[in-house]
């Protein structure tokens, strides 16, 4: 069952899972199991999408409950009326702050569109070294960030923590191999380690705020825990109450 985490007459949104789709797509037919119909099947009526998440991110995913309430809140996303964080853990030590202003290339399956403007803000929130060796370094570094991204293309965070070479642990199409399988065989994490935390915007139709938050899955939680980031949660306020022991 998946969780709900928002509901009012016009929205419902989920904590969508690692490993889920959205939606069914050409490129995996094969999937028995999609958020959108699993989430029909358990309210017992039709949703329709206003927004996505790849399969590899975990988060807030938000559906509309009729056509009408979902054409204002797409037109809010594509007005860049919705603000979105995300929480990611990358590979080596990132800048404090920064912005990665950098097109977006459209896959190889729309190669032939030109590429899109794309802009992606972050902070970086914690750090780690930890004394497990990966390639030619005999120790490796990590950095916990939060992500609000400007715009909103296929991939765009991902691809621009590619762009500045911090690689997203566990991102297998845009990450680094040799840090991923450290974090699988060392640490037990086969994970995307990219959450979608808050999603904040104005009701369409009450004119009221609303943010809406994820809990972090329990495999990126137990990470930092063990990296010593509890306290940086705390003050980002994404654990519940009371906060959780979580072992190492």
């Amino acid at each position: 069952m998946l969780q709900l985490i928002y509901e009012d007459a016009s929205y419902v949104a989920i904590n969508k899972p690692n490993g889920l789709l959205v939606h069914r797509t050409r490129i995996a037919e094969e999937k028995k199991e999609f958020a959108l119909q699993m989430l029909r099947d358990q309210l017992g009526y039709h949703l329709y999408p206003v927004h996505r998440l790849d399969r590899g991110t975990s988060g807030v995913l938000l559906f509309a409950k009729t056509p009408e309430a979902a054409t204002p809140i797409y037109k809010a996303f594509e007005e860049k009326q919705v603000d979105k964080t995300y929480f990611a853990i990358v590979r080596g030590y990132t800048p404090e702050a920064a912005t990665v202003d950098s097109p977006i290339k459209p896959d190889k399956d729309h190669k032939n569109k030109a590429p899109q403007d794309a802009v992606t803000h972050y902070k970086r929130l914690a750090t780690v070294e930890l004394p497990i060796p990966v390639g030619r370094y005999q120790t490796s570094r990590y950095s916990l960030i939060s992500i609000s991204p400007e715009t909103g293309r296929m991939h765009q965070i991902r691809k621009h923590c590619a762009h500045i070479r911090h690689y997203i642990v566990g991102d297998k199409r845009h990450g680094d191999w040799r840090h991923n399988k450290m974090f699988l065989e060392e640490l037990e994490s086969p994970y995307l380690l990219l959450h979608a935390a808050n999603l904040y915007f104005t009701h369409p139709f009450t004119g009221k705020n609303v943010s809406i938050k994820a809990q972090m899955p329990k495999n990126l939680l137990r990470l930092c825990y063990r990296f010593g980031w509890g306290d940086v949660l705390q003050q980002q306020e994404v654990l519940p109450q009371p906060v959780p022991v979580i072992p190492g």
